[in-house]
């Protein structure tokens, strides 16, 4: 029984596989520093994150398998479930050692596996674009918090600056503590702490003193809107809670009291 560590980026998964066909040994468990050791195994083998390995690595899986299926494995990376390092190393070995493209083998657990998970992210990236919500600030910029369940921020960046190319925003992942500031040049990636001075943007909401003059009207609208469409006797939360998730309610203008 073999045992990798790496550093959990996929620069250094990637470099986990080719140290693998190096070595020709195989890991059954891919571990991260920290993590707790199996009873018994035969070899611990620490992978040292490389840039140009992880890069011939991704180049030879170009030779194997669609862009679509690469867009899919990095997809699915971007759930961050426990095992998602070794399934996708799984993945990427059978596609190396595999005469033809396995991307459609459903027969494969590993091959099912990644498809379930990549449909559950590109889910939670739907309703980020769905359910995000823009508070504008007295200095023009619009602010959006959320606490997506899979780190798909990153999948809905492109989106939100086609969408709003004219205007300044911040969408800020609550839950990982990181989002993406857009100037209107470029988008970059930013971070807030407790002792920021934006650290008031921890709450995921406005303040009202920082709000442009005419946010708490709009707001105030919306709600108003929000409850005049709402027609009593054809209520269903169950449905209302499947079609807008209850952990996006926290960040939503018409759930605010």
């Amino acid at each position: 029984m073999n045992v990798y560590i790496y550093d959990k980026t996929f620069d250094g998964l990637l470099t986990a596989v080719f140290d693998a066909y190096f070595r020709k040994t195989f890991p059954d468990f891919l571990l991260s520093e920290g993590d707790a050791l199996p009873l018994f195994y035969d070899e611990l083998h620490t992978v040292v994150t490389d840039e140009e390995k992880a890069a011939r690595v991704w180049r030879g899986l170009q030779k194997k398998v669609s862009s679509s299926a690469l867009g899919c494995l990095t997809q699915c990376w971007l759930s961050e479930l426990p095992d998602i390092g070794i399934v996708i190393f799984r993945y990427i070995r059978k596609a190396i050692d595999a005469p033809r493209s396995i991307e459609t083998n459903f027969g494969d657990p590993d091959v099912l596996l990644l498809a379930q998970i990549w449909k559950k992210v590109d889910g939670e990236r739907m309703h980020l674009m769905q359910f995000v919500r823009f508070q504008k600030a007295a200095d023009g910029t619009f602010f959006a918090a959320f606490e997506p369940q899979y780190n798909a921020l990153p999948l809905t960046v492109q989106h939100f600056k086609d969408r709003f190319a004219d205007q300044k925003w911040i969408i800020y992942d609550m839950k990982r503590r990181y989002g993406f500031y857009y100037d209107l040049q470029e988008v970059t990636t930013i971070s807030f702490d407790d002792d920021s001075r934006e650290a008031h943007l921890i709450t995921g909401m406005l303040d009202e003193s920082l709000m442009d003059e005419n946010e708490k009207i709009f707001q105030k609208l919306w709600k108003t809107y929000f409850k005049a469409i709402c027609i009593k006797e054809r209520m269903n939360p169950r449905k209302h809670r499947k079609d807008m998730p209850v952990r996006y309610w926290k960040y939503l203008t018409e759930k605010q009291k």
